[in-house]
């Protein structure tokens, strides 16, 4: 099974390794578990389906407060009736509030793409701006959006620190601080930058599949060994292997159209249809959800 070879879980350490001294040996370390997880994620990738820069601006606005599964779901229906800034600006704020229901925060994340899109309109000609100071002065667009769209659709290196990747930079050692500003910069310099946006993937890859917020699945996780971490979760390998999610656990993963490479399986479309709602989420915010992202 093409999920076991990729898992290659290591020995588990009788306790967690020591967290290095000096910064010569904290920057080994890092660059060390990057290189494992790059063996491990060989497959890794934004998890928001997009054809364009402007779907993956508008999928990242829209995957605050819920999953990009949810998102996924969503989106078809979306850009096939507002597939460009220009329509998504001049549409009906009712009837996208409605399409785009099933993300939770409806009305706020309506508004703020009415607003990007209008933006890109009247500033920018109807196209995505390839500079991070320009992004974040778009409505709901913030660093953690800016370097998503950047790095998967220009190419830009960035690292995109949402709270799977701020969580592990933690547990890694890579950072103390829980403020994703602080984190990204942490974390950029002990990597060289042709690492960041790659890094970004596999580090949220393994948050969401093996090293969760709550039980960390440490019995079967392959770098257990380089983890100054290890013991934070369940230690006991057929107790662990129970917690992998996704394709680690033999599950769908979060896109519907995944690359090529992925070895799990797509994701099933919305059942009823994008107008379908997640119970709970769908309560209007008070406040913008995308500010900051």
């Amino acid at each position: 099974m093409a999920e076991s070879k990729a898992r290659k879980t290591a020995s588990a350490p009788a306790v967690a390794p020591k967290k290095p001294e000096t910064r010569a040996g904290l920057v080994r370390q890092a660059r060390k578990i990057n290189r494992a997880l790059a063996e491990v994620y060989p497959y890794a990738h934004p998890e928001l389906d997009f054809e364009n820069s402007f779907e993956l601006l508008v999928a990242t606005v829209l995957s605050a407060q819920t999953t990009d599964l949810r998102v996924n779901q969503t989106t078809p229906g979306l850009f096939a009736k507002y597939p460009t800034p220009e329509e998504m600006a001049a549409a009906n704020p009712e009837e996208l509030e409605e399409l785009i229901r099933p993300t939770g925060f409806f009305r706020a994340k309506a508004k703020s793409v009415i607003g990007l899109s209008t933006a890109l309109r009247d500033r920018f000609d109807g196209e995505v701006p390839g500079r991070l100071e320009d992004l974040v002065t778009l409505p709901g667009v913030g660093r953690k959006t800016a370097n998503v769209v950047l790095g998967n659709a220009f190419g830009v290196p960035g690292i995109t620190v949402d709270t799977h990747f701020g969580r592990l930079a933690r547990r890694f050692g890579w950072t103390e601080s829980d403020d994703p500003v602080k984190v990204e910069l942490d974390v950029a310099e002990l990597f060289p930058k042709s690492e960041w946006t790659m890094l970004s993937h596999r580090v949220v890859f393994h948050g969401r599949r093996i090293c969760h917020s709550r039980k960390p699945a440490c019995g079967a996780c392959p770098i257990a060994e380089l983890c100054p971490s290890y013991g934070e979760g369940e230690t006991d390998p057929e107790k662990a292997e129970k917690l992998l999610k996704y394709e680690k656990g033999g599950q769908p993963g979060q896109r519907l159209k995944p690359p090529a490479d992925y070895p799990g399986q797509p994701a099933p479309p919305a059942v009823s249809g994008p107008a379908v709602s997640k119970p709970g989420v769908s309560k209007p915010a008070a406040s913008k959800p995308g500010a900051g992202r």
